[in-house]
């Protein structure tokens, strides 16, 4: 059958939209397909990863690539999950090509962490024999993991890429620990103290023998080599400022953390200005609790009534984990009042392992590794007076639910609503953001009971506000360290250790700190807009189910999201 030629020609342009439309949602899933498919190494070959000055040039190429052709792509030809993960995507990959830039990769260590520190998170209780053999693997790959990581910390060395060497008192523990004359005394042989029920015992033995000469040949002479790398090579020439901005293309480097960290266009002077604004508007509420109390002396003299005070510290590690475990139930049994959807995951509550435990963080929140394993809320019970009973609630509504537990496990379990690489994809802004609002949603489930659990959790928001004073200040502004600490002490209730691991935290972090109260300040900004805006036709189930149905977000795209929701509700009164 002919058509017209002036009808064949209106069908055309009837239809041209669509297809270009279709186009761009094809180009997209290509990409995406491109990246969740890349196997830039061999897992098997490298167990533990690769970490190589080649690979990460080749996975920079790879993601310059990848983002010119969505740049091609036209935002309104996407659906809104399209365009959120076209966002997202271009997060990761640009990550990526920064890291290359401005070689990020030669500095593979924290105050509280590092190549070697993160190898005891594949320290985990083991549930069948692929585990078993998948562990032994990784513990025979420690030897290459090493060798790669030693190149890059010696080249950067080289060019003045290095951590300040005030962040190292005490770090000898995390090598020192390692070092074991009984290899059955190693962390790392740990699982092999409980293996599965279902090995036999041919396998068991096998397994045992494999074990001991993993530990004794691959482990334990690998933390005495990397001791001598440390104390021969690497402190007596690491730097001696403090700030990021110290290091070649440093003040360039620090502004691209900042934008990575909060997803927004700020400046350091800006962030220090926010910072320094909430910090005045805590510190007004703090004082309305010490005159609740009838305490009788100034702020300095109850913050250090709180930091010195037997009733406010457990006495035993069991004991701040037993308090621990029953804030988390309290908690749990709130969950329902405010969230439509809950994950399917699990968590427990663990103790920080001893063998990170001298320089790690308060709490963390750690991800399961796979369908057989629950997520875990560690609490740090090393240094017991240092751990106040009166901050728990708000680190246990950080770390564990409504906070990292219950976001994190809510977005792996999206399913195929989303591409994989979302599932698994982390913005601090969003995650930490989230964490931090969680301590403040935790009043309103009633979970504060005295008034200084109540100051305790206006501490750990001033700690958040004090954050973006003392970042700035550190990598932009030339604070010094002694500045830095001395902030923290005169307008924080954590304690002096607390003071010092989170200063050497921040100093070897640059960026990363910040983004907690920037996401907090955008969601509980979002939340009052929707309260104000809604009236009586807000929920406070639909609100969070809008923050955390899509999965990660930039605050940016989150924003849009809410403004969606209000509009809907408005319009149709109809529930998201």
């Amino acid at each position: 059958m002919k058509f017209p030629p002036l009808y064949l020609f209106f069908l055309i342009l009837l239809t041209a939209p669509n297809v270009i439309a279709q186009n761009d949602s094809y180009k997209l899933n290509e990409i995406i397909t491109q990246v969740q498919d890349r196997k830039s190494y061999d897992k098997t070959e490298y167990p533990l990863g690769i970490f190589t000055k080649d690979h990460y040039r080749r996975e920079a190429q790879f993601a310059k690539e990848r983002l010119e052709k969505l740049k091609e792509l036209k935002k309104e030809n996407l659906t809104s999950s399209e365009r959120i993960s076209a966002e997202l995507l271009k997060f990761r990959l640009q990550e990526t090509v920064d890291k290359l830039e401005y070689e990020a990769y030669l500095n593979p260590l924290l105050s509280d962490a590092g190549f070697h520190v993160s190898l005891a998170y594949q320290v985990r209780e083991l549930a069948n024999y692929a585990q078993v053999k998948s562990y032994l693997a990784k513990l025979n790959a420690v030897p290459v993991y090493v060798d790669q990581h030693l190149a890059l910390l010696r080249e950067g060395i080289y060019k003045g890429i290095t951590q300040p060497k005030v962040i190292f008192q005490g770090y000898e523990a995390t090598y020192n620990d390692q070092i074991v004359k009984d290899y059955r005394d190693s962390f790392y042989y740990t699982p092999f103290k409980n293996l599965p029920q279902s090995l036999t015992k041919a396998q068991r033995d096998s397994v045992l023998k494999e074990a001991e000469i993993a530990i004794k040949n691959k482990v334990i002479p690998q933390f005495k080599r990397i001791k001598q790398f440390f104390e021969t090579e690497y402190l007596p020439k690491a730097r001696e400022s403090v700030g990021v901005s110290a290091i070649p293309n440093g003040r360039k480097y620090y502004q691209n953390r900042l934008d990575f960290y909060t997803t927004l266009d700020l400046t350091a002077e800006e962030v220090h200005r926010i910072g320094l604004d909430e910090e005045a508007r805590i510190n007004s509420e703090m004082k309305t609790i010490i005159e609740e109390v009838e305490f009788d002396g100034s702020f300095e003299e109850f913050i250090q009534f709180l930091r010195t005070d037997e009733q406010f510290y457990a006495k035993s590690p069991e004991e701040l984990l037993m308090v621990a475990r029953n804030i988390s139930k309290k908690i749990d049994a709130q969950l329902p009042r405010y969230f439509k959807t809950l994950p399917r995951k699990p968590y427990g509550v663990a103790p920080v392992p001893d063998a990170i435990a001298p320089k790690y963080t308060t709490g963390r929140y750690i991800s399961p590794q796979d369908e057989t394993q629950a997520g875990f809320y560690w609490v740090n019970t090393y240094d017991l007076p240092s751990r106040p009973l009166y901050v728990l609630p708000s680190l246990t509504a950080h770390e564990a639910v409504p906070g990292h537990h219950l976001q994190i496990s809510l977005n792996g379990e999206l399913g195929d609503s989303i591409p994989s690489f979302r599932r698994n994809f982390y913005l601090s802004a969003y995650g930490e953001g989230w964490g931090l609002y969680s301590e403040f949603l935790a009043e309103e489930m009633g979970i504060y009971t005295t008034p200084y659990e109540l100051f305790g959790k206006l501490t750990y928001e001033q700690w958040r506000a004090c954050r973006l004073v003392v970042d700035t200040g550190m990598h932009a502004l030339g604070w010094s360290r002694e500045e830095a600490v001395e902030y923290l002490r005169s307008n924080t209730a954590l304690s002096l250790h607390e003071i010092n691991t989170e200063i050497d935290r921040y100093i070897s972090w640059p960026g990363q700190a910040v983004s907690y109260k920037i996401g907090e300040i955008k969601i509980r900004e979002l939340r009052k807009k929707a309260e104000e805006e809604l009236g009586e036709k807000f929920d406070i189930r639909d609100f969070h189910e809008v923050i955390l149905s899509r999965g990660t977000l930039t605050l940016e795209i989150m924003e849009e999201l809410v403004d969606e929701y209000i509009q809907t509700r408005l319009e149709t009164g109809s529930k998201s």
